[in-house]
Parts: C-alpha cells; sequence; structure tokens
C-alpha cells in the first residue's frame, strides 16, 4: 500500500524522495538491524534540519514523516515567513532562506510572472542586496528541503504512525516507545515496524513521541498565576484584533436565546480573567491561492456545505464590518500566502480543543472538518449576495493552484497546528524571557517574533453580543535566547529525547517561539546536542554546555542579541492600583476602536485610541462605584507622544455638577502613566468620567481612571 501510494505520487507530479534517489524503501529500512545514532519522528522543517546536521556531524540518522510530504509547514503554504528579526537566524535556517533564493535566481522558476513583476509584502524586500529570500511556494520550499535530503543520503520513511496505544494522560507512555533504565531503545509504528536508536527526536507539531516517553506535558493556556505572567489564560481585555464588531446578535434567531447558539459559540465561555483552561488557540490552513487563470481552481461550494455555519460572518458585514477578511501576502509566480484576518476568517475558532491528545482517526475527522469549513468559507466570500459586493469581487479572482499539492482540488493535506502539546521539561521558558526580564543560562538560540496567540473561543458577552476572545499580540521586545533546558525532558522521565517542535513553554512564550526559522535553528541544535550526548555517553541532559556552544558558534548559530536592545512597555494591573481604578476595557465606548500597547507604561492589557478621526463622534464612559463620601483625586492614564492631541475633554461628575477639564497628551504624565485632573467632592454612589475626542487636535488615548482619597493622595 505504502509503495502504491508513493508511485501515485510520483507519477502526479510531485517529488519523493525515497523513490527518486533509490533511498531504502520503508520496508527495507524496518528489516535492518542496525541502530542509528539518531531517530528522528516527524519530517518538519526541524525534523529535516536536524538530519542535516546529524549527517554533517558524521553520524546516521533516519527520518519517519507520517504524512506524504516533508516539510511541515514550511512546504505546507506557510511562505510568507514569519521571523520578527532576521539577524536572529542563523546556521542551517539561513542556508535554506539562501537556497530559496538560489531557486528563484533560475529564470525557469518563474512560470506565471516575470521575476521584476513580483512584489513581496513581506521580509524580503524587492532590491535589496540580501543572499536570502523569505517568502516563497510550497513547492520551492519542498525542492530545497528534497535536495537536503538527496546532497545528505538521508533516508526518509513516510507514511508511518507512531503506535501511541495505552496513552492515557501526561507522564504515561505508549507502546510506541519501547524503554529501557530510563531511556528510549526503539520506537515502533502502527505497522509493526521498529527503529532503534542511541537518542531520538520529536519534530512533530503534535508531541507524539514525548508523549508516548511518558514525559510530562500541558495542553491550552496556563493560569497568570503560574509563572507570574499577565498574558496567559483567559484574556478578553487583549482580544483588541481580528475582533467581531460591537452588536452582532449570537443566537439563531436574532434576539431569542432559546433558539440557540450559532455555530462556534462557546455556552461556557469565556472563563475568568487570567485564569487558565484546556483551550487551544485556533487552527486554519494557510492557503496558497492564485489569481492566474491558466493555474487557478476556482472556490467550489463543499458538498456538506451548513449556511449556519457562516451565517455570523454575514451578521458581522451587515454590523460594520468593511475590512477584506483574510490576509493575501504575495509570494512569487502570482501566488499567495493567505492567512486569518478580522473576525470572522480563516481560523475555525474553538473546533481544535480534541485534536493535540486525539486519535489518528479522530485527527483526520478534525482536518476534514477544517477543509470543509474553509472551502465553505471561500466560496461564501466569493458568492454570497449578503457578502458587500466589493468584497465578493475581490475573492471571486483567486482560486487554489492547480500546480501544488497532491489533491485535485488544489488544497494541501497540512493544516496549520499553532500549538498543541507543550513538553514540561528541565527548563520553561515564559513572558519573562520574552520581554527580558529573565536571563537564560544556557543560551542555544534566538527568538524574536511578537508573544502571539490567535483566538481561542467565541462567547456571548454580558449584554448579549458575540466576541472572541483569546488573541494576543504584544511584542516591542528585542531578540531574546532560548535555553538549552527547554529543548530536553526531566532528567529521571527520559535521558535520550530532544524536542525542538513541542518544547517547554508556557502558552504565551510558545506563541513567540513557535516559528518555522526558529524550529529549524533548535532541530539542528537538538541534533548537535544529540550528537554530543552520543560522543560522551552522557544524557541529553548533562551535556558539555561549552561545548554544544562552541560548536553551534562554529556552524554560524546566532547566540545572544548585541544589536540595539528595546525595552518592553510596563503592564500596570489594574486590580494592584491603589483607590478606585478601572481600566477602559471595563467603561462603555462609542468609537474608539484603535488599540496599543506600545508606548508605556499602561494599565493591564494596553490602551485604545480614536485613529485621529470621527471627531466628536467618539466618547469613552467610566461609570465609577464611590463607596465613601469625600473628596478624591481624580487621574487619567496615557502614555505620551507627539501625536497626541492637546486638548482631551474630560468631564467627572461630581457634587458641584459637571466639569470640564482638557488634558494635554503631548505631555509626559506626572506619575506616569497617570496625570491628575483635579480634585473633586463625590457623594457615596455611582458617578462618571467622560473622555471624548470632541474638538481634538490629534490621537486621542485612553487606558484608564483612578480616584484616590485626599489624605491616601497626600501621602503619596
Amino acid at each position: 500500500m505504502l509503495k502504491s501510494a508513493r508511485l501515485d505520487l510520483f507519477l502526479s507530479g510531485v517529488l519523493v524522495v525515497g523513490l527518486l534517489f533509490s533511498f531504502p524503501t520503508t520496508s527495507s529500512i524496518a528489516a535492518e538491524p542496525q541502530t542509528y545514532d539518531v531517530v528522528i519522528y516527524g519530517g518538519t522543517s526541524a525534523g529535516i534540519a536536524a538530519a542535516v546536521q546529524v549527517r554533517k556531524m558524521g553520524g546516521t540518522v533516519v527520518v519517519i514523516e507520517p504524512s506524504r510530504r516533508i516539510g511541515g509547514l514550511t512546504t505546507g503554504g506557510l511562505g510568507q515567513t514569519d521571523i520578527g528579526n532576521k539577524a536572529a537566524i542563523g546556521g542551517l535556517a539561513l542556508e535554506f532562506y539562501e537556497r530559496i533564493k538560489a531557486f528563484y535566481d533560475q529564470p525557469d522558476n518563474w512560470k506565471w510572472q516575470a521575476v521584476d513583476e513580483y512584489r513581496s509584502g513581506g521580509q524580503t524586500r524587492n532590491g535589496a542586496n540580501e543572499k536570502a529570500m523569505w517568502t516563497f511556494e510550497p513547492h520551492a520550499a519542498l525542492s530545497v528541503m528534497e535536495d537536503w535530503v538527496r546532497e545528505h543520503d538521508i533516508p526518509v520513511v513516510y507514511e508511518q504512525q507512531l503506535d501511541r496505544t495505552g496513552i492515557q494522560k501526561s507522564g504515561e507512555h505508549s507502546q510506541g516507545a519501547i524503554m529501557q533504565g530510563g531511556r528510549i531503545t526503539s520506537i515502533r509504528m502502527e505497522n509493526g515496524h521498529t527503529y532503534r536508536g542511541r537518542v531520538f527526536m520529536d519534530a512533530t507539531y503534535e508531541g507524539d513521541l514525548l508523549a508516548a516517553a511518558g514525559v510530562d506535558y500541558t495542553v491550552g493556556r496556563e493560569s497568570n498565576a503560574t509563572y507570574g505572567e499577565t498574558l496567559n489564560g483567559v484574556q478578553t481585555k487583549q482580544a483588541r484584533h481580528h475582533q467581531i464588531v460591537p452588536g452582532v446578535d449570537p443566537y439563531v434567531v436574532p434576539g431569542d436565546p432559546s433558539s440557540g447558539l450559532l455555530p462556534g459559540i462557546d455556552p461556557a465561555g469565556p472563563g475568568i480573567e487570567g485564569d487558565g483552561d484546556h483551550r487551544v488557540q485556533a487552527y486554519c490552513f494557510r492557503m496558497c491561492l492564485t489569481d492566474h487563470p491558466k493555474n487557478r481552481i476556482p472556490f467550489a461550494k463543499p458538498d456538506d456545505y451548513q449556511p449556519l455555519m457562516y451565517e455570523l460572518l454575514l451578521r458581522n458585514y451587515e454590523q460594520g464590518e468593511r475590512g477584506m477578511s483574510w490576509i493575501n501576502s504575495s509570494m512569487p509566480n502570482r501566488k499567495t500566502d493567505t492567512n486569518n484576518r478580522a473576525g470572522f476568517s480563516t481560523d475555525f475558532i474553538g473546533q481544535n480543543y480534541d485534536y493535540p491528545e486525539a486519535t489518528y482517526e479522530q485527527r483526520e475527522q478534525i482536518i476534514d472538518a477544517h477543509r470543509s469549513y474553509q472551502q465553505g468559507l471561500m466560496w461564501t466570500f466569493a458568492n454570497h449576495e449578503r457578502v458587500p459586493e466589493a468584497i465578493r469581487k475581490n475573492f471571486a479572482r483567486w482560486g487554489t493552484c492547480r500546480d501544488e499539492f497532491e489533491r485535485e482540488d488544489g488544497w494541501q493535506q497540512q493544516l496549520y497546528i499553532r500549538e498543541a502539546r507543550r513538553m514540561l521539561g528541565d527548563y520553561v521558558m515564559t513572558q519573562h524571557h520574552c520581554q527580558g526580564r529573565e536571563s537564560v543560562p544556557r543560551p542555544i538560540a534566538l527568538a524574536a517574533y511578537t508573544m502571539d496567540s490567535h483566538h481561542v473561543q467565541r462567547f456571548v458577552t454580558e449584554d448579549g453580543f458575540a466576541r472572541n476572545e483569546g488573541d494576543v499580540q504584544v511584542g516591542g521586545f528585542s531578540p531574546y535566547p532560548i535555553d538549552y533546558g527547554s529543548l530536553v525532558p526531566k532528567q529521571e522521565q527520559c535521558e535520550n529525547l530532544l524536542v525542538p517542535v513541542c518544547l517547554s513553554a508556557s502558552h504565551i512564550a510558545f506563541g513567540s517561539i513557535r516559528m518555522e526559522p526558529v524550529f529549524m535553528v533548535l532541530g539542528q541544535t537538538s541534533a548537535t546536542a544529540a550528537m554530543q550526548a552520543i560522543a560522551a555517553k552522557v544524557p541529553v541532559q548533562n551535556v558539555d554546555y561549552d561545548q554544544l556552544r562552541e560548536r553551534l558558534l562554529a556552524d554560524d548559530q546566532v547566540l545572544i542579541w548585541t544589536g540595539p536592545v528595546k525595552t518592553p512597555a510596563t503592564s500596570l494591573n489594574s486590580k494592584s492600583l491603589k483607590g478606585i481604578a478601572m481600566d477602559e476595557a471595563e467603561a462603555k465606548k462609542v468609537g474608539f476602536v484603535g488599540s496599543g500597547n506600545l508606548i508605556g507604561p499602561f494599565v493591564d492589557a494596553g490602551y485604545a485610541h480614536d485613529e485621529d478621526s470621527r471627531k466628536g463622534e467618539q466618547s469613552v464612559l467610566f461609570q465609577i462605584d464611590i463607596p465613601k463620601a469625600g473628596r478624591y483625586d481624580v487621574r487619567v492614564a496615557y502614555s505620551s507622544h507627539a501625536n497626541r492631541a492637546t486638548n482631551v475633554p474630560v468631564t467627572i461628575q461630581h457634587t458641584g455638577g459637571p466639569t470640564t477639564v482638557l488634558l494635554n497628551q503631548r505631555k509626559k504624565p506626572t506619575s506616569a502613566p497617570f496625570e491628575t485632573v483635579g480634585e473633586f467632592d463625590f457623594a457615596a454612589g455611582t458617578t462618571t468620567v467622560e473622555i471624548s475626542n470632541k474638538g481634538t487636535n490629534g490621537y486621542v488615548l485612553v487606558d484608564a481612571i483612578q480616584l484616590l482619597p485626599i489624605e491616601k493622595a497626600s501621602k503619596r
């Protein structure tokens, strides 16, 4: 069956390494009594980079890839490389992108577009004198990966899955990992084939081998309290981006809760702010699309199309959404890497919670459901009469590509598994490392991307409308080092396993680390450590760090950031502030849909702003409960900048009536981020402070307000 499947791929024009280059077949590899230096489960970009490094260091290796295609997301549609800072990428990862450049330097590889017609909107800059290229078609990445495999004589086994029988929970191993004395001696596939090794590597997106070996892991979001973070757990306040417009009804029959919720809305959400849960950030397919007539397959309505699945999308447009609901990044040859954007898009929110620990059959069902949802979504965008005409026309000119993937409909097999299991290893990377507040003892790579989580759930707000939760986008920090301990389990659990993908990190730190170039770097690092552990005859946890560091530097890895250092903006917890404090997220807004968190300090998740538009139409009303009558110092929080307004109206309701004060937000706050706007007498009960943009001459920021009893204010 496996041989015939690979022959079918060959006949359809897909390059299959084991067939074209006369490597050992699946059955002949399995029959060999050979013990490999390193056995790699997962032919992702991390797994292939690791295999190349093992061969460069003179070792023997086998890569076992459960699918028909190596490279994972790098060859599966993610051609818009997410980096954060290109200077943080070295070693084999940088070589990969240099080979991409060499691929496109060949005129024959420009079939559907002239080279001078291509305009990249990503890391690749037209006209820049770079050796590397960071945007590419899936088949270009596959070509580079397969060149690596051929040049280094790496045996790749396709379509074999680890025997996961027996895994019940974290800390229990399966029949697929044969253990002896705290070490894996071999791994067994579902078809009975066994692979022996000295060191093993889990390079899958799911973390199946680490789970099979009985290594501790977690799924979902930790609470903020677990590691003293602020961006983990439930994040309704951070969920400002890719948001449903205000006022969208969540019920099947609008206004009638008894009719039930629309599909995908979680009746148990959102949970308590900052608390952990089992939920996983959304997955999608990173579509490779084209508008070239000869290569385009039009979007088709799937056979199982369910109109109710897209009702929330249509209501979102009818309520005022006007933006394009995708990010269509340009790739060479009139193709794209298409990703999620806006409140209802390609992310199938809330439909992947079971995926990390599901059976193979269940995973295929989840993948099929994601594909069907996205196919129906594209058809809806391109054809439904309730979608605005301009948006409909834009979507209708695109389609999947005839020349990229093996499926006849142009859709790929590889789902974007943004996060699944995360190992609980020897060292845990957290938000504090990302933002430079904690340093690591054994740096082995750099990460640089924004802490990024896609939405996790849809829920109903207290006022009865639909809303997304889970999106976090917090950056503003320099590239930071990853510790070697995050790649290895606790020694008492397994002494010869390395995990470069599902590494030991909190949910929000993993959101920054989880980029394909970083996975390649970590794959190369893991392979280096594996070979050094074999040479020294020590557990992977006891590799000599100085020797590891020396070899990584010799291989042009980047371990320490020497460029300009950015200090991330400071966030203050509104609950820890003295007196009466209220964040803008708890206030009633009209407008003020802009948001930011780059200039601090600020309160909680960040601040709202008016986008310097619609003057006189936007306001934020803080309704404040005064527990005790008295005189209070009223303070308003904002971060100063030259583009701010100098005349922001702040209206305070007090016992003497309303008073309006004009606030200069270009001036640095006296007690950052707070500036006093006056002392006022208040009766016990509810009062209001309103900030508007009426007549203002620049951006208006609204962050938080604070009322301090005068006796406390004078002591401060």
